[in-house]
């Protein structure tokens, strides 16, 4: 990992050892990597909602939204839930199924958490520069997605 992304892991692990419950977390996570990345502009979690395969939208920081019910398999979000892997879209404007947050958004990435190989929510990333995206971002958003994955 980059130094950027090392010294923002290193963060995330400290937050993650204070023992704060699930949402706290989550939401701290979501503040620390929107002030920590400089090309992470939206940063939030969505949750499974398995009962009406639905994710729901759990803790985030940056513009409000209203794409707070998405259906598995619909928009980036939805197919990322569908697939169980990490989704990098460099243009949004590129995509068919794509659900727009914000005239803003130029790119996106979702990275799922599985707990024991099941989908239970996801990393959710909107940036407003084209293609800002690389493998570093993948791997940095995993290694927190599996830190994660701990707390479902």
């Amino acid at each position: 990992m980059e130094l950027q992304f090392s010294g923002v892991y290193n963060e995330f692990c400290d937050l993650k050892d204070k023992g704060l419950d699930l949402d706290s977390l989550m939401l701290s996570t979501s503040q620390l990597l929107k002030s920590g990345i400089s090309h992470y502009d939206w940063v939030g979690f969505y949750l499974l909602d398995s009962q009406n395969d639905q994710l729901v939208l759990g803790p985030y920081t940056g513009a409000a939204t209203d794409h707070t019910h998405i259906p598995v398999g619909k928009g980036i979000c939805g197919q990322v839930a569908a697939s169980r892997k990490t989704m990098v879209v460099q243009d949004v404007a590129e995509q068919d199924n794509y659900l727009a947050c914000s005239i803003d958004v130029q790119s996106e990435i979702v990275v799922p958490i599985l707990k024991n190989g099941q989908f239970v929510a996801e990393i959710d990333i909107d940036s407003h520069a084209y293609a800002p995206f690389t493998t570093k971002d993948e791997q940095f958003l995993s290694a927190i997605a599996e830190k994660l994955s701990e707390l479902f």
